[in-house]
């Protein structure tokens, strides 16, 4: 596909305006400007992406943030007020959702559940008036690319939660589409089943590098599975970026809040030096790293993972360092959560080994502290 520099969109349709400098980029789904409301309400403000072809793609937000919304634009379900949609560098303007080269896979399955596994796989080719013999070899590649071979006669009751999440992915994956949507479709899982599912279907995506567009309001659950995310908040994008980026270098206090867990300290940027600055928050000093974006004197707020605290003895050599109260200590399994107060009366949570806590007492006095390396520094505002 052919895409304009400066914008991640298309380039203009002929007779429509000047044309720009275009490159070669390989996208499968872009979003141009994108506004929508439900009646007098706003629900998306000029949202824009691009997803590359055989992505694995996350949209990520809160209850509410416009994310389904999004995707059901893509699909076709809800034509946008303002904006253009494009599949495989197609307009798709007022196109339905049955005309676009899209399937999905709905938060609740949508198994017909009087139709064998085969039947619900046939139903769609037989739509497409595709010849018997042709629909019994795509069904029977379909079920094993899902791992249920031998499985076509049984009935949706008949099969496991996972199962029957799989042949709901198989039902899409068989008319191959360029794009799957994914409508929070593991929401109803429980714990276990749902990270094994995670899996088979991040699997699934790279053997056969279909774009996967994948809606979910769990912080975790994209993270482990998407190549990039996009966060979305009262119908406006954040950020767009991988895994590692969203949570390593969250470029606002939302996105840090929402993504993981982590604890923010608000305060004024007392002095600079190369990529490092010193934070005076309630009379105590800190530091954290600085990519230039703040001057002294500016308010700001310190951001720093509870895994990334160090306690005790660890602590010894970090950048920032204090003496620190532990006043409640919550085992986890594998990781001990311990809630500090600072002598400015400031609790911190850090997250430490639960074996290298053992000792660990509340109302033990400690120290702790972290690298530069490790907090970052973000516009001071108002949690939401």
């Amino acid at each position: 596909m052919r895409i304009a520099t400066e914008t991640p969109a298309i380039p203009a349709a002929k007779g429509k305006g000047k044309q720009v400098v275009i490159e070669e980029l390989q996208y499968d789904c872009v979003l141009r400007n994108i506004s929508h409301y439900f009646g007098r309400n706003q629900v998306l403000h000029d949202v824009s992406l691009s997803i590359n072809k055989g992505e694995f793609f996350g949209i990520l937000g809160p209850s509410g943030s416009g994310k389904t919304t999004t995707m059901r634009i893509i699909g076709g379900f809800i034509i946008p007020a303002v904006g253009e949609v494009y599949l495989q560098n197609e307009l798709m303007g007022r196109r339905p959702a049955y005309r676009r080269n899209t399937t999905m896979v709905f938060q609740h399955l949508a198994l017909f559940p009087h139709m064998t596994v085969f039947t619900n796989l046939a139903y769609g080719l037989k739509i497409r008036k595709l010849p018997a013999k042709e629909i019994k070899a795509r069904v029977a590649g379909t079920l094993e690319v899902v791992h249920l071979e031998g499985l076509g006669e049984r009935y949706p009751k008949q099969l496991s939660g996972g199962q029957q999440q799989r042949v709901a992915l198989a039902r899409a994956l068989i008319l191959e589409p360029s794009v799957v949507l994914f409508d929070e479709p593991l929401g109803s899982l429980d714990l276990k089943l749902r990270r094994e599912m995670q899996i088979e279907i991040k699997n699934i995506q790279r053997r056969l590098g279909t774009t996967f567009v994948y809606v979910t309001h769990d912080q975790q659950e994209a993270l482990n599975m998407c190549d990039r995310i996009a966060i979305i908040n009262e119908g406006k994008i954040e950020q767009v970026g991988t895994a590692e980026e969203i949570y390593e270098r969250p470029r606002t206090r939302f996105i840090a809040d929402f993504i993981g867990d982590t604890n923010f300290l608000d305060g004024k940027v007392r002095a600079r030096e190369g990529s490092a600055s010193t934070i005076e928050a309630k009379g105590l000093v800190f530091h954290a790293k600085d990519e230039g974006r703040f001057e002294v004197g500016e308010t700001v707020a310190l951001c720093i993972r509870p895994e990334r605290i160090m306690i005790g003895e660890s602590a010894s050599g970090c950048d920032t360092l204090h003496p620190a109260h532990i006043i409640n200590l919550i085992y986890s399994g594998p990781v001990r959560r311990c809630i500090v107060a600072l002598p400015n009366s400031v609790r911190l949570k850090a997250d430490i080994d639960a074996k290298a806590t053992a000792d660990f007492r509340v109302g033990d006095e400690t120290r702790i502290g972290w690298f530069v390396k490790d907090a970052a520094l973000l516009t001071a505002e108002i949690p939401r």
